[in-house]
């Protein structure tokens, strides 16, 4: 009987513990780019599904194959990405197989391999992620099903842990630092630039703090407009009067001095803020300072805007280590969320190990109709012949005894002594086991 291929589940990738921000944008795929980078990576590597999660703060490959060899082929794909060419990103790179990619699957998705544990706007990455691939015709099977699996997992830890109350950990980060610098922020201006969740969540605890102006910018002024509707409508009593203004992104460069705060996250490829735009803009302030914060992947703010005297620019990996622990009820959640994913990995591995098993299960289940037909032949021509029922009854039943185990008996006899322990206890276990 010919073995069948083991089928696996592997991933690639790196994100904020293994690589700095200036590699990570590198490797970054805007949602509108995906599909074709999705269709480029299954005829590279010649894997039977793929998947693409490319995030803030990590891009990770995810390919079902017969053997580990993909991993290499994947890598080669990714280094070989003209913006990553002449770029050694190997050593940034984590490889994991087997019941470690669920495994990690279940973390990303519930937010607890986050920068910021808890945070829920990855869980909506990896859905877009995935209906990407489903749309790009990448996923159909095993790999599909875990993604499934992913956002049942994510949905457990968000309702039966605390995890979730950490989420807004980014945002409440965001304001202490700027705290930090000017004190009191209800004399501040504050600019927004994007309307992504990232941005929303930041804006809404901004307005807690009662600044002076808030303006939203966008590349389109409607989704500016509705933004700053949607905050509007949401401040409380306590904060109604904090004025919340659209405008587009064309006003940038001429209202850049109007703002003391300024924070980004866009699905920009390129800086929209440089160096020079922050230099006109101090010098239009008479050098009052400015925090900048670019919570964006590829970054809006050019990195060299960080060498201005009197400007404060925080990224997503500076603001890292800032943030706001809550480490008792966040470590709590942590250990229940952890117990959840490791249940729910076993769980998918078994069904794994299953669905590999049925092609097996079905040439046992050939061989032995084969032997059923054989006899049951042989027990109609006795039968037809004027033999007595009850012997052919009992030759009918013998031959299908011997035929069933005979490959059992012959293995035995001609078994390797260091084999020969495992055949004895699978044997055991298939007929002296009581539970059977």
């Amino acid at each position: 009987m010919p073995q069948m291929p083991e089928m696996s589940l592997f991933a690639l990738g790196l994100n904020y513990r293994t690589a700095p921000v200036d590699l990570r944008e590198r490797v970054a795929f805007p949602a509108t780019g995906q599909r074709d980078a999705l269709e480029s990576l299954k005829r590279a590597t010649a894997a039977d599904e793929a998947a693409l999660v490319s995030t803030c703060n990590r891009t990770e490959l995810y390919l079902r194959a017969n053997n580990r060899d993909i991993l290499s082929r994947a890598a080669e794909w990714l280094t070989s990405l003209p913006r990553v060419v002449g770029t050694d990103i190997r050593p940034h790179l984590y490889q994991l197989e087997g019941a470690a990619v669920p495994r990690h699957a279940f973390r990303v998705a519930s937010g607890l391999d986050s920068m910021i544990v808890g945070e829920p706007q990855v869980l909506g990455q990896v859905k877009q992620a995935v209906k990407i691939a489903h749309d790009a015709h990448t996923l159909s099977g095993p790999l599909s099903r875990l993604f499934q699996q992913t956002f049942e997992v994510a949905k457990a830890v968000r309702t039966q842990t605390t995890v979730g109350t950490t989420s807004v950990s980014m945002a409440a980060a965001s304001v202490k630092l700027a705290a930090q610098l000017f004190g009191d922020l209800s004399t501040t201006k504050i600019l927004f630039v994007g309307t992504g969740e990232m941005v929303q969540l930041a804006a809404a605890h901004f307005a807690a703090k009662s600044p002076r102006e808030m303006v939203i910018a966008n590349r389109t002024l409607a989704r500016a407009e509705l933004l700053a509707a949607h905050l509007t409508n949401t401040l409380s009593s306590a904060h109604r009067h904090v004025r919340i203004e659209p405008m587009t992104l064309d006003e940038l460069p001429a209202t850049l001095h109007n703002f003391d705060i300024v924070v980004t996250s866009t699905a920009s490829t390129l800086p929209i803020i440089g160096k020079g735009a922050i230099e006109q803009a101090l010098k239009r302030r008479r050098r009052k300072p400015m925090f900048l914060l670019d919570l964006a992947v590829p970054r809006d703010i050019e990195s060299a805007v960080s060498t201005i005297d009197g400007v404060f620019l925080h990224t997503l990996d500076s603001l890292g280590a800032v943030i706001d622990q809550n480490l008792a009820t966040r470590l709590a959640g942590i250990a229940e969320a952890e117990a959840i994913i490791e249940a729910r990995t076993t769980d998918f591995m078994r069904w794994m190990s299953a669905r590999a098993s049925v092609p097996l299960i079905q040439q046992i289940r050939a061989s032995a109709d084969d032997c059923r037909r054989v006899e049951l032949q042989r027990a109609e021509r006795l039968l037809a012949n004027g033999h007595d029922p009850l012997n052919v009854i009992d030759m009918l039943a013998n031959g299908l005894m011997n035929k069933l185990l005979h490959p059992q008996m012959l293995a035995l006899r001609e078994c390797e002594d260091d084999k020969r322990d495992n055949l004895l206890a699978a044997l055991e276990t298939l007929y002296l086991d009581k539970r059977h």
